[in-house]
């Protein structure tokens, strides 16, 4: 019976520490997953300020990028006004004859 007591003294010794060891472990591994639900974040923070940073080049490219085709049109404009002025100019009946003409067939195909 000594023998019996003895072998049930350590599987109890045995399961306490087991416990133990277990609530050790479990402690130990809520910090770890604490840690890394924060590394986690301050990754996505990361990304999130990447993709924000990448978003706004790409809008500051596409602005530079507008105002070049919208001074470009201005620039054609200007030329296109200079020289329809100096046609005019030079040929002040022909271009009021073109003028009416254009303006008798805009008539046209406005009228019902």
């Amino acid at each position: 019976m000594a023998t019996t007591t003895a072998k049930s003294a350590r599987a109890q010794k045995s399961s306490e520490v087991t416990t133990g060891d277990l609530e050790k472990d479990i402690q130990q591994l809520r910090a770890d997953m604490a840690q890394l639900v924060s590394h986690l974040k301050d990754m996505g923070g990361q990304s999130g300020e990447a993709a924000r940073k990448a978003a706004s080049e790409r809008i500051e490219h596409l602005r530079g990028q507008g105002e070049a085709a919208l001074n470009s049109v201005k620039d054609s404009t200007q030329e296109l006004e200079q020289e329809l002025a100096r046609t005019v100019r030079e040929r002040p009946f022909t271009s009021l004859a073109l003028a009416v003409g254009a303006g008798f067939l805009i008539a046209l195909a406005t009228r019902r």
